[in-house]
């Protein structure tokens, strides 16, 4: 299982509208391989690191076992396009 995670702080609209458009993605890509993707929401504001690091930024995800990022804004097919190319 491979966790997709969602850097994000209670109260962020783009966060939310961002996790609506990522479940259909996530979905799709479960339905045709192997890996197994879940979306892991991560609250910024428990971490004063976070904070810093995403504060002006969010919503981003990331493969929890990558380095590379995506943040906003982002639409489904780039959110398609960086998750296969972090699953191959």
């Amino acid at each position: 299982m491979r966790e997709l995670l969602l850097y994000t702080t209670l109260g962020c609209h783009l966060c939310e509208q961002a996790e609506e458009l990522l479940a259909p993605v996530v979905d799709f890509l479960n339905r045709g391989g192997e890996t197994r993707i879940v979306i892991c929401p991560v609250e910024i504001a428990d971490s004063p690191d976070l904070v810093e690091r995403y504060g002006v930024r969010i919503p981003v995800i990331r493969l929890q076992s990558g380095e590379s990022e995506l943040g906003w804004p982002f639409d489904q097919a780039q959110v398609f396009e960086f998750l296969s190319g972090q699953l191959d």
